[in-house]
């Protein structure tokens, strides 16, 4: 008897620490990873090439949790790249060519941004099809906007104040892209963990359908998700732009295809109504990690690519599997 207590109490053990593993496996990825490269190369863990990765993923985490709303709520965005582009020109434009002061031209590119995410939410509503469709399009509306406004060129000499919000330091120490990021990411935890909001956005993503005859305004609900999308994918190309010094149509995208990939390896589902901010930097920041490291060790361009699109097939077929998983232990 003691002995079949015993197996119990030990399975028990086992599969709590089982499910806490896999909880924070992605911390682990991310530690081994940076284990791996400071013993490949011995310039990956100084001060400075850390503070590099922090600085260089600052807008992605920013631009990534923007989408996380998205996806949470069953969406998909496919347009954040062009939106930074669109945001980041439409600014610097604002600034060099039209003399708007500085605050005002950020102003109104936030503005933009949500302008741009509130359009996403519109064309999704009424033509009533899947968000990946719709933002396929959108996208390249985006581009060629951009592209309009720019007028093809390339701005240079962006004001310094402006800069500062991507190259500058607080008391020498702190990159001010690190700081805006921290807040951003605090902002959206909160916003999804403890608003009501936040519950009928995952609430939406996981049965939409119960969640409409739960009561919950799911019109309003869809367009506030991709209005928040637009809001931090304005503050990401502020951020971006403004570390480039210079300002060009080119500039942000494909950000998307990093912000998804890191989406689906830090837990959130593409069926949506599941996923974890604190996970979902942990996985830009080893994205980040692995792009860093192995431009240290000498692999080229075209090989990290290779990687980083299994990467994010690794990453779609967890996610895969997860579900099909939670689906046989739900009818079992």
């Amino acid at each position: 008897m003691n002995y079949s207590i015993n197996m119990r109490a030990a399975a028990r053990g086992y599969q709590a620490t089982l499910k806490l593993v896999r909880k924070y496996a992605i911390l682990l990825i991310l530690g081994s990873l940076i284990l791996f490269f400071s013993f490949l190369s011995p310039y990956f863990a100084t001060r400075q090439n850390l503070m590099n990765i922090l600085v260089q993923q600052s807008h992605v985490v920013i631009a990534a949790v923007g989408l996380s709303f998205v996806m949470i709520s069953g969406g998909m965005d496919l347009s954040v790249g062009n939106q930074i582009s669109l945001v980041g020109v439409a600014t610097s434009v604002l600034m060099m060519w039209h003399d708007l002061p500085i605050p005002l031209a950020i102003a109104a590119g936030i503005l933009i941004g949500i302008a741009l995410g509130l359009f996403n939410g519109f064309a999704v509503i009424k033509l009533n099809v899947h968000p990946l469709i719709v933002t396929l399009g959108t996208m390249n509306i985006f581009s060629g906007i951009s592209y309009m406004i720019s007028k093809q060129s390339l701005i240079l000499n962006l004001p310094a104040a402006f800069k500062f919000i991507g190259q500058g330091y607080l008391f020498d120490l702190i990159p001010f892209s690190v700081i805006l990021m921290l807040i951003t990411v605090l902002v959206a935890a909160f916003l999804q963990n403890k608003t009501y909001l936040g519950k009928y956005i995952y609430a939406i993503g996981s049965n939409e359908e119960a969640a409409l005859l739960a009561g919950v305004n799911v019109t309003l609900v869809k367009l506030l998700v991709f209005a928040l999308c637009g809001f931090f994918v304005s503050i990401a190309a502020i951020v971006l732009f403004a570390r480039s010094g210079s300002a060009a149509s080119t500039i942000g995208s494909g950000t998307e295809f990093t912000a998804i990939a890191a989406a689906f390896l830090g837990g959130i589902s593409f069926t949506g109504g599941e996923g974890r901010i604190w996970a979902l930097v942990a996985a830009v920041f080893i994205l980040g990690v692995l792009h860093n490291g192995m431009q240290l060790i000498g692999i080229g361009t075209y090989a990290q690519y290779v990687v980083k699109g299994f990467v994010f097939l690794a990453a779609v077929g967890f996610d895969v599997r997860h579900k099909q998983l939670f689906f046989r232990r739900k009818t079992a």
